[in-house]
């Protein structure tokens, strides 16, 4: 069989992305690959995503380097197809991608048409079986997050020479930085000042999933224009039901928690105030009203903030909403969550309480009408049926598209949700 060159473009991640930020590689020049093999990974605006390669053969040139944004549709490697070493049988080249057309750059699969791509990672904890003589020894590619990824290639750590420390001996973030000998301290450049005496100061690359955010929330905050209503209210109720239902059989595993209660909340507030799930239309001058709820969940990531999306979240029970928040949320904190799971939320939610802050005027989502953001439940002095006691309390915070929601509604729909977490159980009746 003849050889032949094949280019691999960068393939369209779906969801309306048009470039990524080019991670590392997986493979080097002159490296024997297999159909589907994962040759590296490229930063989204929502995720780090595997590639797989769309032809076996051998890499001919590597045309991007780590660190590098690329358009979609842009070349990625060279592949010599063909007659294999050895006269080893080749497999044929056969894409994983659609091939490119005039107009329409090719489906990553996986985020498009097509079936999911098949990850090339050596399985953690296995020694890579022994080739024979006459062939080429796959390459070992180390399992690292896809945050410890991006770290090496910034250093120039040889993520291989790394030993992992994470569950199942994978790579972390804080690996990497103990093997370029920071320990997560950035190099310092001194820097004069008008006075004349020098200061420390740390420049980080504005990239990746950062970069997508600053533009995502600058858009927001100039674009839609935002108004805020907060609301402290006693949540004695909901924590005392919280803590009854983690021992329900029907709760085994699903890591309930008052962000649940609280999600059940706004959907039923969403109910009374459909707004709050409607998005503005600029470019068709109308106002689209969602009829499903999909939740996003604002979740922190060593990579930045992402939302992954609980899709359908108003028909889920309790027990299943709970476990799909949890997984949805560990799912981008660990990178393994996919460009269309952390797209298309028609409302949010962000738990600040986490970091122990009592309240907080969060920013919208783009597209979207309402976020609530959820202070630290605490115990605080309260006023209860006319005497003073010690209650379970939380401060709310309701951000809205002023465009959308008027000060009404949105004052509704969160004294809705307080009285909803006050006295919880009437309302979920028949939910668990």
């Amino acid at each position: 069989m003849p050889q032949s060159v094949e280019e691999f473009r960068l393939p369209d991640l779906g969801e309306g992305l048009t470039e990524g930020e080019w991670v590392s590689w997986s493979v080097q020049t002159g490296d024997r690959i297999e159909l589907n093999q994962v040759i590296g990974e490229v930063e989204t605006a929502k995720a780090t995503v595997e590639l797989p390669s769309p032809y076996a053969g051998t890499v001919a040139e590597l045309l991007v380097a780590p660190g590098e944004t690329i358009p979609v549709g842009s070349p990625l490697l060279r592949i010599a197809v063909g007659a294999a070493p050895h006269g080893d049988a080749q497999t044929p080249a056969r894409p994983t991608a659609e091939a490119p057309s005039e107009g329409r750059p090719a489906v990553l699969v996986g985020y498009g048409p097509g079936a999911a791509p098949v990850s090339r990672r050596a399985a953690r904890g296995r020694a890579p079986e022994t080739a024979p003589d006459h062939a080429e020894v796959p390459v070992h590619r180390p399992d690292a997050k896809p945050g410890a990824r991006r770290e090496a290639a910034l250093r120039g750590v040889d993520l291989s020479d790394v030993p992992g420390t994470g569950p199942g001996g994978v790579i972390t973030i804080e690996d990497v930085r103990r093997a370029a000998g920071t320990d997560g301290k950035e190099a310092v450049e001194h820097t004069r000042n008008v006075s004349g005496s020098t200061a420390p100061a740390t420049r980080v690359p504005i990239r990746g999933i950062r970069k997508r955010t600053a533009d995502a929330v600058t858009r927001s905050a100039f674009t839609a224009p935002h108004a805020t209503v907060f609301l402290t209210c006693d949540v004695t109720g909901t924590v005392d039901l919280v803590t009854r239902l983690r021992s329900e059989p029907a709760f085994d595993g699903r890591h309930l928690t008052a962000l649940t209660i609280v999600a059940r909340a706004l959907i039923r507030a969403i109910a009374d105030e459909p707004s709050l799930n409607s998005r503005w239309d600029d470019a068709a001058g109308e106002i689209v009203v969602h009829h499903d709820i999909h939740l996003g969940i604002a979740a922190a990531t060593p990579d930045g903030l992402k939302v992954p999306v609980v899709r359908d979240a108003a028909r889920l029970p309790l027990p299943e909403l709970a476990g799909a928040i949890a997984e949805a949320a560990d799912r981008a904190r660990t990178g393994r969550a996919s460009p269309s799971e952390l797209t298309g939320s028609t409302v949010s939610v962000t738990n600040i309480g986490v970091f122990g802050i009592e309240a907080g005027t969060p920013i919208l989502n783009p597209g979207e009408a309402a976020i609530l953001a959820v202070g630290a439940i605490a115990d605080r002095p309260w006023v209860l049926d006319g005497s003073l006691a010690v209650r379970k309390v939380v401060s709310l915070s309701l951000s809205f598209d002023h465009r959308l929601v008027d000060g009404e509604q949105a004052g509704r729909a969160l004294a809705g949700i307080g009285r909803f977490l006050g006295d919880p159980v009437p309302a979920l009746l028949g939910s668990v």
